[in-house]
């Protein structure tokens, strides 16, 4: 099964008041169709889908798969601590005509290795479009290691990894062991440039959301062999990419596009306003960039 090679935005949610403000979550789609990039990660963590209904959740990737039509892959966020609901969440999204699932660990709860064995090979078997695993230790304290990944690798939905582990050398043991066909991203903004250098195929990136061009043209750049262009952007962007991550994501990342004007609303709590210390850093970061005046 075939995902994308390139740049893939973990889209923000936009809110207004406690609903889904539909309409700025249609602009923004035409607007990373225009921007060049390359796939959609419709309810990730950047969407905040853990304070939506189910009803929202399906809602919004239902939506989205409709907007896109098919110019673009859109992969839906519909990862759960709960394998039985992480079923029904990614046979719906395959029944609305997602192109790909992204899975997250079981977080709280957690797993063994055997357990996160059992967890995505349950979900894969109950479904015919690739996944995309992510792992993300600092979130749910659960860590996929290389040899497990080797192994859930030969399940043939299960496509892909989302490394975020910010362990360079474990993106190397993943490299080696899985096959050539597997794709890896980046889950990791400011490590897209060394994680492609060792079979990477692109990001699924929060900074999209702000500089998609940038970001696809970054990892673009790589893909036609131009390094040091790709370096070079990487560089540049390292100060902005730092920025969004002062305060939990997507704290900062939704303040900055509704700064630019975006109008992306509210957080739901738990999440709050940025601090006043943390918010003018951001600003600056994005003056510098010239994001904002």
């Amino acid at each position: 099964m075939s995902l994308f090679r390139g740049s893939g935005v973990a889209l923000v949610t936009p809110f207004t008041g406690n609903k889904v403000n539909y309409d700025k979550l249609g602009e923004m789609l035409e607007w990373h169709i225009e921007q060049g990039t390359d796939a959609i990660i419709i309810c990730g963590t950047t969407g905040e889908p853990s304070t939506m209904t189910e009803e929202e959740q399906k809602e919004v990737i239902r939506f989205t798969v409709e907007k896109i039509n098919k110019r673009i892959p859109v992969i839906a966020g519909a990862g759960s601590n709960n394998t039985a609901h992480a079923i029904e969440m990614s046979q719906y999204a395959e029944k609305v005509g997602a192109d790909g699932l992204l899975h997250v660990t079981p977080y709280y709860n957690k797993a063994t290795q055997r357990g996160l064995i059992a967890h995505f090979t349950a979900i894969a078997n109950a479904v015919n479009i690739p996944i995309i695993l992510y792992n993300v230790p600092g979130r749910t304290g659960v860590n996929i290691l290389p040899a497990t990944l080797a192994e859930l690798a030969n399940h043939p939905n299960i496509c892909a990894i989302k490394e975020a582990s910010g362990n360079i050398a474990q993106v190397a043991e993943i490299a080696r062991l899985v096959p050539d066909d597997f794709y890896i991203y980046s889950g990791n903004d400011d490590m897209i440039v060394p994680l492609m250098s060792l079979k990477g195929d692109g990001v699924i990136s929060v900074v999209a959301n702000i500089t998609p061009k940038d970001t696809h043209d970054l990892v673009q750049k790589f893909i036609e062999g131009d390094v040091k262009g790709s370096c070079d952007l990487q560089l540049k962007m390292k100060p902005l990419i730092d920025s969004l991550f002062i305060e939990v994501n997507p704290i900062p990342v939704k303040t900055a596009m509704n700064l630019m004007g975006f109008e992306m609303g509210n957080l739901r709590l738990p999440l709050v306003d940025m601090s006043n210390e943390n918010l003018e850093i951001l600003k600056d970061r994005m003056t510098e960039y010239g994001l904002i005046k």
